[in-house]
């Protein structure tokens, strides 16, 4: 039975993730998109909030946590701790507010692919996910409402990561993720024309860019915990990542095209190459931000836990010669999250939904944008459950959260994006290095 909800939630996370774009937000547009990698489901439902480090969940935010250390044997005994797998989607609906009118997206994603597997003191992980996501089509319309400019976009920036812990003491981890970025954006740009009656023309021009982006960069983590009383354990994390940069191999072309009004559609009349190598950009380099966050919390680890995390990161550096505009710039980014969770009864043998795990938070964050010198801000609250399944033994969960959240503002002409995300993904545990007792 286990087995084949594993395996149907697999397929249905993988077919909506390759059926539509991974975001439609008109704020994936600046930049490289927008940031698709916040956590697992379990941090998610959180707020976000990554402080908390065990050794049945997968932490994606810090490296250390591939260790795992049990708290006094627990759940355990003090023997092999397991090999942790996880994977995940996400089916999102946005209502776009303006003071033009409003719209309403829905897609889905898939959000992430892991396994850790510890070794003694030392833990390995590894997986792929996607980082950043590009979808958006806006039309730049004037007073008069008429259409002067239209943007479309796709693609995003991809990661493979590998990384390793170490439990240099019985209270304190260390980690580091080493990550390959990959991936290509693709936007195109109409520039309408008119006549002298303000009829569009036959013909119009649109200019296509694609960047082909790699890239290495590394993800520091650390982990402490501590004993406080018989029963309360301090908790506190930090990961840093330096900043580093992204290769961009870039194309641009123009193409005289007929926009078919009644369909809307656009055929392409003819193009023209444009010679990026003459202009030195050919291939260029991005500059992707530092980030840097601590945390910390309080808890039984069997029973409940809540903590806060505040994030910094360095967004005002980040730069790509090959796509500039002048309607947005970039500054510092922040974020602090608080959540928690409860577990009314661990190992009760009666009463299922005793052993569930009940999360919430809440968060809230500066982007970094700034688009019309309006500060592009989000806020978001979230729940979560972890139900539970297969071997009691393992603590394996189904997890499913809910975040409802605010980004963005109508204030001169934005657009403002009311979401609702629901999460689902399998938190699966097993054995592989368990000493055998005999009798």
């Amino acid at each position: 039975m286990i087995k084949n909800l594993i395996i149907i939630c697999i397929a249905v996370i993988s077919f909506n993730a390759f059926g539509q774009q991974g975001t439609a937000s008109p704020y994936s547009f600046y930049g490289i998109g927008s940031l698709k990698f916040k956590g697992t489901v379990e941090n998610r439902s959180m707020g976000g909030m990554g402080v908390y480090l065990d050794s049945v969940h997968f932490n994606l935010r810090n490296p250390a946590s591939y260790v795992g250390k049990n708290v006094e044997g627990f759940p355990f005994d003090n023997e092999s701790r397991p090999v942790k797998f996880t994977v995940a989607g996400t089916f999102s609906n946005t209502k776009l507010k303006s003071d033009n009118g409003e719209a309403e997206t829905g897609n889905s994603t898939f959000d992430y692919l892991a396994l850790s597997v510890p070794i003694g003191k030392f833990g390995f992980g590894f997986g792929l996910l996607p980082y950043t996501s590009v979808g958006y089509k806006l039309d730049d319309i004037d007073g008069d409402g008429i259409i002067q400019n239209r943007f479309s976009g796709e693609g995003g920036v991809n990661r493979v990561f590998a990384g390793f812990g170490y439990q240099v003491t019985p209270k304190l981890g260390i980690g580091v993720d080493i990550n390959y970025n990959f991936g290509n954006i693709q936007n195109a740009a109409i520039e309408f024309a008119y006549n002298s009656e303000g009829e569009p023309l036959q013909f119009q021009t649109r200019e296509d860019n694609r960047s082909d982006l790699s890239g290495l960069n590394l993800n520091f983590g650390l982990s402490y915990k501590t004993m406080i009383t018989e029963r309360l354990e301090l908790s506190a994390t930090a990961t840093y990542a330096p900043q580093s940069t992204l290769s961009s191999e870039n194309q641009r072309s123009f193409s005289a095209i007929v926009i078919n009004t009644a369909t809307n559609t656009e055929g392409v009349v003819n193009t023209f190459e444009e010679d990026l190598e003459a202009q030195g950009l050919r291939n260029t380099e991005l500059t992707i931000p530092s980030r840097l966050s601590f945390g910390a919390g309080i808890g039984d680890p069997k029973s409940w836990f809540v903590g806060a995390e505040y994030t910094y990161q360095n967004t005002s550096s980040f730069s790509n010669p090959i796509f500039n505009n002048e309607t947005s710039t970039f500054e510092n980014a922040s974020e602090f999250a608080i959540g928690g969770f409860l577990i009314p009864n661990y190992d009760a043998f009666s009463g299922y939904f005793k052993r569930v795990v009940y999360r919430a938070g809440v968060n809230f964050a500066n982007t970094g944008l700034v688009v019309k010198n309006e500060s592009i801000k989000e806020f978001g609250i979230s729940f979560g459950l972890g139900l539970p399944i297969g071997n009691r033994a393992l603590f394996s969960n189904a997890n499913f959260g809910l975040e409802i959240g605010r980004r963005g503002t109508t204030n001169n002409n934005l657009v403002q994006e009311n979401f609702v995300n629901f999460n689902l993904s399998l938190s699966l545990n097993s054995r592989w290095f368990r000493q055998r007792k005999y009798n």
